[in-house]
């Protein structure tokens, strides 16, 4: 019976029940992103505060990650046209580049990958404007099948995603067909891409089915840490979701704590009715005889003393979890460099050098995919597509002495000019190399 009904139903139809724990847990990691990081709904006066470490945690190790970010394509071998052929290469990574904000989006796309778990870019060409066009589609849509235990082996991608009647009518030049209760104001398009074919769904209707015409699925997924043998990846969120938690929790209760000892309470013993007893400067009271009262004092014994040292233990095991050392926040009280801030910050520095490494893996293939595209529309041959992804440094960087350094090892031949210039950072070493050939040729001239 479940099989017959399966069959019944559209791919859209499909996809509607497919990782349902997967959408979940997107779902559950945005919101702990955005705030809701309370368990349990408040209950009536109950003060709750928020202090968001989730997303300040991961907004700097984005940074981290990110810092340097660039590309550079080697050459096939030493010859004048292969370095030639890797310079056009360069220069149409940078164009397209530009032309698609990927800075921007490539920042973006991290953040989102160490919220969710997972991200992903999208290669496409865009006929009207003749150009490539890389975007970074929402994971939460997306859907992949792979060959058996081999999670490297994609076969087949799916992408849902929402457009207006508007945007269904100006890119197809159709109308929606109306819901029971009236004028369908969103429609739910699914493309399906395998390396052989595309297909493209307008709600449940097959508007297209074709050739795929890049001979790739034009998707690039990747996790943000993978685990062992799983094709999805694991968020940044669930390391820290129990602390940031307890942090909030034993915050609201400190503050509570202090807002009563400012607002004391009064204690009346051996009373059975009171009025008239306020709690102000030179206030009298009438007591009967064998009645006590005073001022409740809850900070007496140093009880304050142990809700701090408490919120000292949760906030370290935040950063422990987190791998974000408080030095990575700015605070350096012993005034550490060297090797010993290298030392303060190496669990950071080893969480960026994982994420690098798959970051690294994904990018190489978008660059890859932007070049075959290239060649299919505009005749020029960009392979063997050898592209180097290039990162900035993690700690703070002593200029003039790495300059030294590079100069040294170019002299002594161990290191190329490119290799330093890469180094240091410059965009575009050919460009560079090629201006510094021409002005020392002027000045040549000027002294001839």
């Amino acid at each position: 019976m479940r099989s017959s009904t399966t069959n019944t139903l559209t791919f859209p139809q499909q996809l509607a029940r497919l990782d349902l724990g997967r959408l979940k847990a997107y779902r559950d990691n945005l919101d702990f992103y955005q705030g809701a990081q309370w368990p349990e709904p408040a209950r009536r006066r109950e003060r709750r505060l928020i202090f968001n470490y989730a997303k300040t945690i991961i907004d700097k190790t984005a940074s981290y990650v990110m810092s340097g970010l660039k590309f550079a394509v080697d050459p096939v071998d030493g010859s004048p046209e292969a370095a030639e052929a890797a310079r056009r290469a360069e220069a149409a990574l940078r164009e397209v580049s530009e032309a698609n904000s990927l800075e921007q989006l490539d920042f973006d796309t991290e953040s989102d990958c160490s919220i969710l778990g997972d991200a992903a870019f999208k290669v496409t060409w865009d006929p009207l404007e003749r150009r490539v066009r890389v975007g970074a589609p929402d994971v939460q849509g997306l859907y992949v099948w792979w060959l058996g235990d081999d999670v490297t082996r994609v076969w087949r991608v799916a992408s849902r995603y929402q457009l207006s009647a508007e945007e269904v009518q100006m890119l197809y030049g159709i109308q929606p067909s109306p819901t029971s209760s009236g004028r369908r104001r969103e429609s739910t398009v699914v493309e399906v891409w395998t390396e052989q074919e595309f297909e493209l769904w307008l709600d449940n209707d097959l508007l297209e089915s074709k050739a795929n015409p890049y001979g790739f699925i034009p998707f690039v997924i990747f996790p943000n840490l993978r685990e062992p043998k799983k094709f999805w990846g694991v968020s940044d969120i669930p390391a820290i979701r129990e602390s940031v938690r307890e942090l909030n929790r034993a915050m609201s209760q400190l503050s509570m704590i202090l807002e009563l000892s400012g607002n004391p309470i009064a204690v009346l013993e051996n009373i059975t009715e009171a009025q008239d007893i306020a709690v102000q400067p030179g206030a009298v009271w009438e007591l009967p005889e064998k009645a006590r009262a005073y001022l409740l004092d809850l900070l007496q014994g140093g009880g304050i003393r142990l809700h701090a040292d408490y919120i000292d233990l949760v906030y370290r095991t935040l950063h422990d979890l987190g791998e974000s050392p408080r030095t990575a926040f700015g605070e350096n009280r012993g005034g550490l460099s060297g090797v010993a801030l290298q030392m303060e910050l190496d669990p950071l520095l080893k969480k960026v050098q994982r994420k690098r490494l798959l970051r690294s893996v994904a990018y190489k293939r978008r660059n890859e995919m932007i070049l075959r595209i290239l060649e299919q529309h505009t005749g020029v041959s960009y392979a063997p597509y050898r592209t180097q992804v290039i990162w900035g440094p993690l700690l703070p960087q002593d200029r003039s002495r790495l300059v030294e350094d590079e100069a040294r090892l170019v002299a002594a031949g161990i290191h190329s000019r490119r290799r330093a210039a890469d180094e240091l950072g410059v965009q575009d070493p050919e460009t560079e190399f090629a201006r510094w050939l021409e002005e020392e040729g002027e000045t040549r001239s000027e002294g001839n």
